[in-house]
């Protein structure tokens, strides 16, 4: 779906001018897997599809959707990610040789955040259609149209297109180990502070603000606040609630044209752990402690999303994502300096260590 916003400038003239990209074929729900033949049938894709997948998650859907594509007449070729591999550049290129080798139209990310990343990277470089086709509801890049992809030691976001489809199935989501999903609402809560921080930079900065993609990310969070308990219970009911959410703040991504309403400072505070403590934590759950801190620092009620994530099973400190108090303290020192262009709460000079290290034993963060 393509929305266009055009405003009128002196003398007539075309001023202001936004496009929109969002995906056209949203499906979720128990068992739509069987569906994806269907779906990439109704978006008219024709040509030889090709199936991005990992290890496990091939096993789990991916060889399942190759055999559901080609029950639908279509030339499908499957590439598994190696197992050890990051979202980083070798990674993306694998995948775009893959799509020259098998002479791919279109492309199926069928896995986590980093297959997903990949494909929706390489996809857009080759210049083909994408769908996504989540196996865990662990972050919202399963419908946005960004990607994080890592350059050298540094995670950067990159801009793409969105899906063209995304089709998430629940059945297989539920199935999946519950740390994902406790994962993906620390990534959702985020979005509190992230729109706090572009509100400020749009008051201190001038820095473009959409009020409709903020009330839809704020929604979005509070989704997951108001359906704690639920979440908590675990299996479809869960699985449904928390994907809900991810598509959403991932169409919110698309309607700001920036990251700006699901990102900020706590973003920023993960992708700093990122660098100093690389795969001790998901993305998500970083996410989730960073929030509680970048709350505390815009004076809201830090304490409710400390507890809410609590009762959902995510972990608020940094002893139970096992990361050295000192790296926590060292991380929210830095963290200013990832994405400098994204102004938030941090400022451009960041967290003396001693704030830092206040900030963080306040919030029960570190001991």
């Amino acid at each position: 779906m393509i929305e266009s916003e055009v405003q009128e400038g002196e003398k007539g003239k075309r001023g202001k001018v936004k496009r929109t990209q969002l995906p056209r074929d949203i499906l979720a729900g128990s068992g739509v897997l069987e569906e994806v033949g269907d779906v990439c049938r109704r978006l008219s894709l024709e040509g030889v599809a090709l199936v991005v997948t990992g290890q496990k998650t091939r096993k789990i859907a991916g060889e399942r959707v190759l055999q559901i594509l080609e029950d639908a007449d279509y030339d499908a070729q499957i590439v598994e990610i190696r197992k050890q591999a990051e979202a980083d550049r070798e990674s993306v290129e694998s995948v775009k040789d893959a799509v020259r080798e098998t002479k791919a139209r279109f492309l199926l990310s069928v896995g986590g955040g980093r297959v997903i990343d990949i494909g929706k990277v390489a996809s857009f470089e080759m210049e083909i259609p994408f769908v996504s086709v989540p196996t865990i509801a662990s972050h919202d890049g399963i419908a946005s149209p960004r990607a994080t992809i890592k350059n050298g030691r540094f995670p950067v976001s990159v801009q793409t297109h969105a899906p063209l489809a995304v089709v998430a199935d629940t059945e297989i989501i539920a199935n999946a180990p519950f740390r994902f999903t406790a994962a993906g609402c620390g990534d959702i809560v985020a979005n509190f502070t992230a729109v706090l921080d572009w509100k400020l930079a749009y008051r201190l900065r001038n820095q473009e603000f959409s009020s409709y993609a903020a009330a839809l990310s704020e929604m979005t969070a509070n989704m997951v606040l108001e359906n704690a308990k639920e979440i908590k219970r675990g299996g479809e009911i869960a699985a449904w609630l928390v994907t809900k959410a991810l598509i959403s703040s991932g169409v919110a991504i698309s309607i700001a044209g920036t990251s700006a309403p699901a990102s900020g400072s706590e973003h920023k505070f993960s992708h700093a752990l990122d660098i100093l403590a690389p795969r001790r934590a998901l993305h998500g759950e970083q996410c989730g402690i960073g929030t509680i801190m970048m709350a505390y620092l815009h004076g809201e009620d830090w304490q409710r999303i400390k507890n809410v994530l609590r009762e959902i099973g995510a972990p608020t400190t940094a002893k139970e994502i096992g990361v050295p108090d000192e790296i926590i303290i060292e991380a929210l020192t830095h963290a200013h300096k990832i994405n400098p262009h994204r102004y938030t709460i941090l400022g451009d000079s960041g967290l003396t260590r001693e704030a830092a290290e206040r900030l963080a034993r306040i919030t029960g963060v570190i001991d």
